[in-house]
């Protein structure tokens, strides 16, 4: 498994994964979250955040996305894992990619919103010392926002 930055010829992927997993939680793509639409221009609009994707050979196994809110807050976006590739630590690595990026670029905190359902999600992230925090929650579909002090 290799996890590397998003590549155009990924994009078929990304969005079925995206799409997939949104569904699972009962969610529609392109449904109460503006950044939905930003997969489909992945990876480019990223910039000047990236799009991590965790990769065995040609198969997607997940995916993850740190943006620039401004003034040092980033936003954790669009982290996404295939059914197989949970619970064997794959959320924790891409999680660590995109809070150093965001470390590397200085920022103060990092943002993100997920939703109730993601019990699995949201454990993860506040064993990595995220806190509840939902005065900046911006997808409407998320219940819940979460702050990371860096």
């Amino acid at each position: 498994m290799k996890i590397r930055s998003a590549r155009p010829s990924d994009r078929p992927a990304i969005l079925a994964l995206a799409r997939a997993t949104l569904g699972e939680f009962g969610f529609t793509f392109g449904t109460g979250s503006a950044s939905d639409t930003q997969l489909e221009g992945a990876p480019a609009s990223f910039e000047p955040g990236v799009l991590y994707v965790a990769m065995r050979g040609d198969d997607l196994l997940g995916m993850a996305g740190i943006y620039p809110l401004g003034e040092g807050q980033w936003e954790l976006r669009k982290m996404f894992l295939a059914v197989a590739s949970r619970g064997h630590g794959l959320g924790q690595q891409l999680l660590d990619r995109c809070i150093a990026f965001a470390r590397a670029q200085s920022a103060r905190c990092v943002m993100l919103d997920t939703a109730e359902t993601m019990d699995r999600a949201i454990a993860l992230y506040e064993r990595n010392g995220f806190v509840r925090d939902d005065s900046q929650r911006r997808a409407t579909r998320c219940q819940r926002g979460y702050r990371l002090d860096l």
